[in-house]
């Protein structure tokens, strides 16, 4: 038996494959806690401010946003913590280092969101059988100052020059500015309707939107950070079509313990296990071999397989396995 591991090398040069061991995969990291903490200071003034003004005014909507601010202000100390994690180098107790505590990080903050948003939908239709008085021009206020914070706390999480779209934890983080954003500008609605009308029921109305524009996005964002976790299959990638090329491969008999998962957000895994004629680990050309299976996951999938394990088998180890897939 022959095992032959190694890094896929999708066209780079050889300074840009990925290490395990190093921090190729936390650059920009020092960049993201600067804009999580200027979210984060900017989130626990507004925060105070909707407490305060919520409880003079008696607005359900602006109590509502101060709860997703909560979950903002909890929610971006996670991000801190994980995104410190998560840059930490690798060690032969951790080879990965402490990549996944930005996953964990976006489950919890995905679970608060949840909860926040059903204990919202229950109060909003409890006022909206019982509606209770509200101070308007409090609430205008107050509604205005928040969506303010939230906007400049979007553009400081959004900037930079790397890219946050892959990476879980700050996706949780933008999350929570936006649906912050969104009560912010539900509360100065809310604020408007019952100035002109006195129609009181408007703030829970706008609660319940604000409940139906969390749910949903905190459900997506939790079962993407379960999915990482669980070690499932990334979404994009079909390890059947996987098998299917690889077999293809000129020699190769077999494929089987293929799997795929992915450590943290941009970090894809695969190994496999592949039966080779046995003649091929005599005449020396399994290196050739090799290269093909590489250049095969590189190239036809749409994933890029950062890190990939390959042990090439000849026929006859096959009886010494104790079960495949």
């Amino acid at each position: 038996m022959s095992a032959l591991n190694g890094h896929e090398h999708h066209g780079h040069s050889p300074a840009a494959l990925e290490d395990p061991h190093g921090h190729s995969h936390n650059h920009g990291t020092g960049a993201s806690h600067g804009r999580l903490l200027v979210a984060l200071c900017l989130s626990v003034t507004v925060l105070t401010a909707e407490i305060v003004t919520a409880l003079l005014t008696g607005s359900l909507a602006l109590l509502a946003d101060a709860g997703h601010m909560l979950t903002d202000v909890v929610g971006l100390v996670m991000a801190l913590i994980a995104a410190h994690l998560s840059g930490l180098p690798a060690t032969d107790r951790s080879t990965w280092g402490m990549r996944r505590a930005e996953v964990i990080g976006a489950a919890l903050q995905a679970g608060m969101l949840a909860v926040v948003g059903v204990f919202v939908a229950f109060k909003a239709i409890h006022n909206l059988l019982v509606a209770p008085q509200v101070e308007a021009s409090g609430m205008l206020v107050m509604g205005v100052i928040g969506l303010v914070a939230n906007v400049i706390a979007l553009l400081v999480l959004s900037g930079g020059h790397t890219s946050n779209s892959d990476n879980l934890n700050m996706r949780a983080a933008l999350l929570e500015v936006l649906n912050d954003a969104l009560g912010s500008v539900g509360v100065i609605v809310a604020a408007a309707v019952v100035a002109r009308t006195g129609w009181a029921r408007a703030d829970a109305v706008v609660s319940l939107i604000i409940a139906a524009l969390i749910l949903p996005r905190a459900v997506t964002l939790l079962r993407s950070a379960l999915a990482v976790l669980m070690d499932f299959t990334p979404k994009e990638l079909d390890l059947a079509q996987v098998r299917t090329h690889m077999l293809g491969i000129d020699h190769v008999e077999e494929v089987h313990d293929l799997h795929a998962w992915t450590v943290a957000s941009g970090l894809p895994v695969l190994t496999a296990h592949v039966v080779v004629r046995d003649e091929c680990l005599r005449d020396g050309h399994t290196e050739e071999i090799l290269d093909r299976l590489q250049n095969c996951v590189a190239e036809h999938f749409p994933v890029r397989i950062q890190h990939t394990t390959l042990q090439l088998e000849p026929v006859s180890h096959l009886e010494h396995e104790a079960a495949y897939c």
